[in-house]
């Protein structure tokens, strides 16, 4: 592939980059230093001597870019630059030559070297005095009223400047002629002298671009203004009184007239006839020719008038057309009448006048009369004319234009309700109105407890509405009766009864509802569904109804009926359904009624009540069995008790038996020791029963004890023969320990504990060495230990 072409591309790129690398290191190697402005000779001059201004710039760089400046000059007067240019010098000069006023004001010099700007300070220069102007005039002798050419000019002069014309008499002060608009060093202008005599004029200037500087008066020409005659004469012929139908002339001329005059005969501002120097205009006169006739005589700027003033004199009044009636109705006959007033019989009679009227500029007929039946085609424009003859000659005159529209008579009005919707119990507006007839229709209302009302209505667009009280009953609406009337002659046009409560949506608002329960029960079983009825009595359909629970406070349902009653529902009543509810009525009329309220019960369902009461048949018998269970054990449990009181510790003993000598062995034993050795064995028995035995009553039941006594020993001391039963109360302590009541010369025995050494350790040693002795000599005694607890 050949290089060339990217080989071209960076040879380009490496130039440009170091173009601009040349360039930014110019512009960061040089700094303009100052800038000098000088106005030469001076800063005040004489006008039209001529100034220069030089402006000079010093520039610091290297010596290798200092040819390569260049410097761009602008010099300024009062803000607004007024020469340029550039240069690699240091120095430009601006020369005003010569120097006028114009040219005052500040200067200053602002210089640009390449991207760097510097101004010098602002160097006023003045200069005084202004050039004398001179005046031209293009004629010094004119006529009064000639206008000529006069031109005031300043040849060396700059800026805008107003130039002002005078004249001047030989007494008196100067007086201004015209000032113009401002303009440059030079004007011309017309002027008009209207005084005839002489004077002399002449002109200045101002100077308005550095203030108000004026300068001296022009040079001085005298003016001469002479009188033109050329006042026209005017002549009328025969009279400037005269006749209607009269033959007049008159002659419009100048004597004496310059060249290039020109005559004109005006009336009321409307040129009748011209003519270069004289005119004669003859015409037939009328009543409207009444009036002053001008003659006016023009040369150039010039006119000169003269007026005569001619009078006619009518012979007949202009026609008059009447009509009759002046409010024609369709239908109606009118009649149309042409009539004339004259004024001088001696030149004109009745016998001469011939009428005729016209329709639309249509001849209808040749009387002064025309009668006809108002149609709408007989609706038109109508006039009539009157020809007469005087000396001769005939002329005719019209009368004015009238109008004959045939009026359209009311029509049936029409009543209706403004919105077609009426709410019985609520004021409401009537429109009556009728489909035709001409304005203004006077409508009248009529209606139950009112006086009649009247409204008229002029305008188009306009509407005959009243303002009604309400009714109660739909009935009273074919009460109202509307009347219209725009024709005094005729009776007043009645509309329809009927057709007002047929156009008419009369809306009957709800009466207060009453809701109601469905199956008339107060309280609904769980579980049941029951229906609220709300009911109204009267009111227009479709009736909205709106069920409310009071405890939610928001609506259940709503139901849009056309009957006067609605029906809401609650399935499977359940204990949050009870409460108080109550219904909203409304419809069209917007008049929201509430029901009292009504209290719902929640009563529990017949199954929860069968199952509640079998569950209190079984807790109870439940209980009952319970207490029956725990008397038993009660008794078990002190049978065990008492039995545990008899019985030994140990199972060696079975039975305790005694015979009667040994209990009355025991019984000649001391009372105390008896008392401690028992009581001391009957509390180490207990402490041990304790722990496995419950806490007797307080009151604990008698327990009895049979002791059998057998035959005593030989070898012992004799006792009573025979067996006898003796009975020893055992009572428990509340501490639970077994008490032996003494009873009958018996003998109180308490439990025996197997572990007697145990207890001998806590009681009396002596009282248990006597019981020890006590109980060996009892040899399979049988204790028999009996509880009834029944008895």
């Amino acid at each position: 592939m050949d290089s060339r072409p990217p080989n071209r591309l960076l040879l380009l790129l490496l130039t440009s980059l170091l173009h601009f690398w040349q360039c930014a290191r110019v512009q960061s190697l040089y700094i303009i230093d100052a800038v000098e402005l000088t106005i030469e000779p001076g800063r005040e001059v004489e006008s039209g001597i001529p100034v220069t201004l030089r402006c000079q710039v010093s520039v610091s760089s290297e010596k290798e870019i200092s040819l390569s400046l260049k410097n761009t000059f602008k010099f300024i007067q009062n803000g607004i630059p007024v020469y340029s240019n550039t240069t690699t010098k240091d120095t430009l000069l601006y020369e005003l030559n010569p120097a006028r006023a114009a040219d005052s004001g500040g200067y200053e010099c602002e210089v640009t070297v390449n991207d760097k700007t510097r101004s010098s300070t602002e160097e006023k220069l003045i200069i005084t005095g202004l050039q004398t102007p001179t005046l031209l005039l293009n004629k010094s002798e004119l006529f009064a009223s000639e206008d000529f050419i006069a031109t005031c000019s300043a040849p060396e002069e700059k800026g805008d400047l107003v130039f002002r014309f005078y004249q001047k008499f030989r007494t008196g002060d100067p007086q201004l002629i015209k000032q113009t608009a401002p303009t440059q060093n030079s004007t011309e202008t017309k002027l008009v002298l209207r005084n005839v005599g002489d004077r002399h004029l002449y002109c200045d200037y101002e100077l308005t671009i550095t203030g108000s500087r004026r300068s001296n008066h022009s040079n001085e020409i005298q003016v001469i203004v002479k009188e033109l005659y050329i006042v026209p004469v005017m002549n009328v012929l025969p009279s400037t009184n005269v006749y209607e139908g009269d033959l007049i002339e008159v002659v419009c001329k100048v004597v004496n007239p310059p060249s290039n005059i020109e005559v004109f005969l005006t009336k009321d501002k409307r040129i009748l006839k011209n003519a270069p120097v004289s005119l004669s205009y003859r015409f037939r006169v009328q009543n409207e020719d009444s009036g002053d006739f001008v003659c006016k005589a023009v040369w150039g700027s010039v006119q000169k008038e003269n007026v005569q003033t001619i009078r006619v004199r009518e012979l007949f009044s202009k026609p008059h057309l009447s009509v009759n009636p002046i409010d024609i109705f369709e239908k109606e006959q009118f009649k149309l009448t042409c009539s004339v007033s004259i004024y001088f019989p001696e030149r004109i009679n009745n016998e001469q006048m011939q009428f005729s009227i016209y329709k639309d500029n249509v001849k209808l007929t040749s009387g002064h009369t025309y009668d006809a039946v108002a149609q709408p085609n007989k609706n038109g424009n109508y006039t009539c004319k009157a020809q007469a003859a005087s000396l001769g000659h005939s002329f005719v005159k019209e009368s004015q234009t009238v109008v004959v529209k045939g009026k359209v008579p009311a029509s049936n009005p029409v009543l209706s309700v403004v919105g077609g919707t009426l709410v019985l119990g609520k004021s409401f507006q009537l429109l009556c109105r009728c489909d035709s007839g001409t304005l203004p229709i006077k409508y009248t209302l009529h209606g139950p407890n009112r006086l009649p009302e009247l409204s008229v209505v002029r305008k188009p667009g306009e509407q005959a509405i009243f303002n009604t009280s309400a009714i109660q009953k739909s009935s009273d609406i074919n009460k109202f009766i509307c009347h219209a009337k725009n024709n005094e002659r005729q009776p007043p046009v009645v509309g329809s009864v009927k057709q007002l409560q047929l156009s008419t949506t009369i809306i009957e608002p709800v009466s207060k509802p009453i809701l109601t329960i469905e199956s008339n029960m107060v309280d609904i079983p769980e579980g049941q569904d029951v229906t609220l009825v709300c009911t109204v009595s009267r009111g227009t359909p479709p009736i909205t109804f709106t069920w409310y629970h009071t405890e939610t406070g928001r609506a259940l349902d709503f139901q849009t009926s056309e009957k006067l009653k609605g029906t809401y529902s609650i399935y499977n009543v359940r204990g949050q359904h009870r409460g108080n509810y109550y219904c909203v009525s409304t419809n069209q009329a917007n008049e929201p009624k509430q029901s009292r309220p009504i209290m719902i019960g929640v009563k529990m369902a017949g199954w929860k009540k069968g199952l509640i009461a079998l569950l209190c048949i079984l807790l109870t018998g439940a209980l009952i069995l319970c207490i029956i269970l725990k008397k038993r054990l009660l008794r078990c449990k002190r049978k065990r008790t008492g039995e545990l009181s008899v019985k030994s510790a140990s199972n060696k003993v079975e039975r305790l038996s005694l015979t009667q000598a040994e209990v009355n062995e025991v019984a000649n034993v001391t009372p105390g020791m008896i008392g401690k050795s028992v009581w001391s064995e009957h509390v180490s028995g207990s402490e041990s029963e304790d722990q496995n035995s419950v806490t007797s009553p307080e009151n604990p039941e008698p327990q009895y004890t049979e002791v059998e006594t057998r035959k005593a020993d030989p070898n012992r001391a004799p006792v009573k023969k025979g067996t006898d039963t003796v009975y020893s109360e055992v009572r428990n302590s509340k501490q639970g320990v077994p008490e032996m009541a003494d009873g009958q010369g018996s003998v109180e025995y308490a439990q025996l504990n197997h572990d007697t050494d145990h207890h001998s350790d806590h009681g009396n040693h002596g009282n248990h060495s006597v019981q020890d002795d006590h109980i060996d000599e009892i040899d399979n005694s049988a204790v028999t230990s009996t509880a009834d607890h029944g008895e």
